[in-house]
């Protein structure tokens, strides 16, 4: 792909988002899972696969676990679970979470 403007290649996505900063809430993430007695739902299992930051991985005892820090907050995730009540989200306090830089 190249940059119409100057006819030089545009950076690769991954390159784009190395860009991005995120500034931790140590202690206070923005994003809990509520896991449910009868094991976690397929939805909160999907968010392994559909996180556009990967934030969300499958642990040792099966169980889905969230690391919030690096999270975009596109919500992806509080649309899929919207139903099943396993999430919690909210925005990071002021002067937390992503500061998006485009380069």
């Amino acid at each position: 792909m190249t940059d119409k403007t100057n006819g030089s290649k545009s950076p690769r996505m991954e390159e784009r988002l190395y860009q991005n900063r995120y500034q931790v809430d140590e202690g206070r993430p923005h994003v809990k899972i509520n896991h449910q007695a009868g094991g976690d739902s397929e939805e909160l299992k999907a968010l392994t696969k559909i996180c556009p930051a990967g934030c969300y991985s499958i642990n040792e005892d099966g169980q889905v676990e969230v690391a919030a820090d690096g999270c975009m907050e596109c919500g992806t995730c509080r649309i899929v679970c919207q139903a099943t009540g396993e999430l919690e989200w909210s925005y990071p306090r002021g002067g937390y979470g992503i500061l998006f830089k485009f380069g």
